[in-house]
Order: structure tokens, then sequence, then C-alpha cells
């Protein structure tokens, strides 16, 4: 499976017009180095080159590869918007992955909803976040960026005696622009992944 993964990155990297790196830099965007084009993803300085991606350093051959190879792949050269957020299911062609992505990005994180909240300022920093819109719902949110284009809203309530702790995940309202829809539902696993990740340890 890592060979199969490693193939697509690979392969994906080799579609990109690598002619004109000013251009794939201006749209991604990135800056353009002597390795690569530089910015950040998932958390994690990026550099995509022609033939291989390196989060901080090392090279990315599993599923984050294909995501990030993907985004530059499809990212549109219009500008990110944020607001208005829109759910998952309102997403183009979402029907079919609604179930995975409340499990794997929404669910799998209500049983650190109160761990994030105190720590949404880590959170933050790590994953190029800003604070929400001033009306977003919930206890706590937070705005993250696991990709440059990619603005994830995640909404955050605690649990209180009528209800379990919950969370959910919002995405910009061009996000669709940057990346195909089942792939904005593997964004939404990786960064709650992240998230996790980053409260852990």
């Amino acid at each position: 499976m890592t060979d199969n993964y490693a193939r697509i990155v690979r392969d994906n990297l080799e579609q990109l017009d690598w002619n004109a790196p000013d251009r794939l830099a201006a749209r991604l965007p990135a800056r353009l180095t002597a390795g690569g084009l530089a910015f950040r993803a998932f958390g994690h300085d990026c550099l995509l080159s022609e033939k291989r991606i390196l989060l901080d350093g090392q090279p990315e051959t599993g599923p984050m590869g294909i995501l990030i190879s993907l985004y530059a792949l499809h990212c549109s050269p219009e500008k990110a918007a944020t607001a208005p957020f829109k759910a998952f299911k309102e997403l183009p062609g979402s029907q079919p992955y609604v179930g995975a992505f409340a499990n794997r990005t929404e669910t799998a994180l209500t049983a650190h909803v109160d761990a994030l909240i105190e720590n949404l300022d880590a959170a933050r920093r790590a994953l190029d976040g800003a604070d929400p819109p001033p009306d977003m719902p919930g206890d706590a949110a937070v705005v993250l960026r696991p990709l440059p284009k990619i603005a994830l809203c995640y909404l955050l309530y605690r649990s209180d005696e009528d209800f379990p702790a919950a969370a959910t995940c919002l995405f910009g309202a061009n996000a669709e622009r940057s990346l195909p829809t089942d792939a904005l539902a593997d964004v939404g696993e990786y960064t709650s992944r992240r998230l996790v990740a980053l409260i852990s340890s």
C-alpha cells in the first residue's frame, strides 16, 4: 500500500506545470525557493518539488502526501473565502462520504473536546489558525488552515446534563474549488488527527 501511495504522489507531482513554477507558487500560494515550493500543510513546513514532498524535512509518501499533491493539482487561482462556512453535507457530491466524515472528523474529537478547548491557542499556532466569526455557535470555536486555501471551522460543545460533548467541522465558502469533495473529507480527518496528536503530546 505504501508503494501505491508513493506512486500516486509521484504521478500527481509530474502532472504539475513545472515550466511555470512562479504561476504555481502564486496559485497555491507558496514561496518559490531553490528546493521547490514552500508553504504550510497540516501544521508542518512543506516543500513541494517535481519529484517529492517533504514535511518538516522528511519525505511524505502517505495519505497526506496524496492530499497535498491533489491540492497542488486542483487548487483554484481565486482567493480563498471563509464565510459563510458550510457543512460537509452541503458540498457537491458529498452524500457517499457524509457518514465517514462525521465519524472520522467530528465524532473522533468528542472525547477530547475539553482538552481542545483548553488548548485552542496551541491549535491556532500549529495549524495556522484564526478566531472564528463572532456569530459562530458552540462553547468554543476556531478556524484552522490545514492547507493554504482550505479553511476549517471547528465548533466545540462541552457535555452538559442534557447533551454529550460534540464537535462540528465546517468548510470555508469555496473550499471545493481547491480539492475534490472526497479529498476534502480526508482533509477533515487528518486535521482532526493532528489536533488529537497535539493535545496528546
